[in-house]
């Protein structure tokens, strides 16, 4: 029987895994809600099929875990792979994602904008359809480092790991989104 997982830390239960693989339950359980919501937030698919696309991360995960570098985050690791499988559903595909859906809409608003923010009170009003309207027109790589940052609440270093993009060039798309987001907001009104 194996023991309770939830006291380990990534590092104890990737140790775990790699001396007996049933284990691997474990990371699924820890990872399986939160892959399952940022595959739906960067993708416009059914839950069935950011079901199948999360299936297809676990496998690769438990594949690839003697290649994992102990000197990273686990958790910024599986994102990478969660990452690139659906950027490869979406080259299949050939289509455009829909990065944002209007549920995820309001709480990346209040995440981006500050209270004191200006731009608050210019929103109030219909704001859960415009602002996901304003979301999707935003460049892919704005999006996916907002929705890392601010739905996922993922560190620079985190999101660096993940991206495979330089923590300096993470912090300027992160700013770069924030700006070109307000500036949309204010050409809407």
């Amino acid at each position: 029987m194996l023991e309770d997982c939830n006291n380990l830390t990534d590092s104890e239960l990737v140790d775990k895994v790699l001396r007996n693989r049933e284990y691997f339950r474990c990371i699924v359980e820890r990872y399986d809600n939160k892959l399952l919501r940022y595959i739906l937030r960067i993708t416009s698919v059914n839950k069935e099929d950011a079901e199948d696309i999360l299936q297809d991360i676990f496998i690769s995960a438990y594949k690839n875990l003697n290649n994992f570098n102990k000197d990273l985050k686990f958790s910024s690791w599986i994102y990478r792979i969660a990452h690139n499988r659906v950027i490869s559903v979406w080259r299949k595909a050939k289509r455009t994602p829909v990065l944002f859906k209007n549920n995820d809409s309001l709480e990346i608003f209040n995440n981006i904008i500050s209270k004191d923010d200006i731009f608050l009170d210019l929103i109030k009003k219909d704001l859960e359809r415009e602002v996901g309207g304003i979301l999707n027109k935003l460049k892919k790589e704005y999006a996916e480092v907002l929705i890392l940052k601010f739905l996922e609440d993922k560190s620079y270093a985190e999101i660096s790991d993940i991206l495979k993009k330089p923590m300096g060039t993470i912090a300027t798309l992160i700013n770069r989104a924030k700006k070109q987001f307000k500036e949309m907001i204010v050409r809407q009104k």
